[in-house]
């Protein structure tokens, strides 16, 4: 075996362990309402979400913003609002956010943007490789994986990337990812992250508030 296979079948298989350690523990998203509130003000979890709603083509010049020289695909109103909301229920919810991981794409951004989330740091990784909807490889899946089992104290990390990223590293635990959906994870206490909850976008600001 050439050392070219070799690093192929390496990267194929820690995505397989990966998503046996993922799939094996994730199934039961055991949070919700004011229990997922409480333990996301503590922090510790990782959130990754899909960016906000773009349309699937990319602007031409009279209809891009003004800074997306590069004509990538932008948000469009329900992005930018929902984005917003999503920023503003966190902020009112008193969840904080401390590390934010987002992909190099325009949409990516600017949805870290809208929702007023401070010093993102992007990835290749996290991106879709110039395919849009088709992106996202097994080492891609592999880094992603691992992000996730890579827990904060006191906050929360933030991950926006794209769906094929999300479907590519979690297979069924990603299912048709909505726009802004976001996959929340924790420790399942075996050095490895269990899925807990999955949050629509429009449903962060329904979250109840606590005293």
């Amino acid at each position: 075996m050439n050392s070219r296979n070799w690093a192929m079948n390496v990267v194929l298989l820690a995505s397989t362990v990966g998503m046996i350690a993922l799939t094996g523990t994730g199934q039961a998203q055991s949070l919700q309402g004011e229990a997922l509130v409480k333990a996301l003000r503590q922090g510790g979890y990782v959130i990754v979400m899909r960016h906000t709603s773009s349309p699937r083509e990319a602007p031409n010049k009279e209809a891009a913003n003004a800074d997306n020289i590069k004509l990538e695909r932008q948000l469009d109103e329900v992005g930018r609002s929902t984005a917003t909301a999503m920023g503003k229920a966190l902020r009112g919810l008193k969840i904080p956010i401390g590390d934010v991981l987002a992909s190099p794409t325009y949409r990516a951004l600017e949805t870290v943007r809208f929702a007023q989330l401070s010093n993102p740091r992007t990835y290749a990784e996290l991106g879709d490789n110039g395919q849009s909807m088709q992106g996202g490889t097994a080492a891609q899946a592999a880094w992603l994986q691992k992000k996730v089992t890579e827990f904060p104290t006191g906050a929360n990390t933030l991950i926006v990337t794209h769906a094929p990223n999300l479907t590519g590293a979690f297979h069924e635990l990603a299912s048709d990812v909505a726009d802004g959906e976001a996959l929340v994870f924790g420790p399942d206490g075996k050095g490895g992250a269990t899925l807990v909850s999955r949050i629509k976008i429009e449903d962060w600001p329904r979250m109840p508030i606590m005293q």
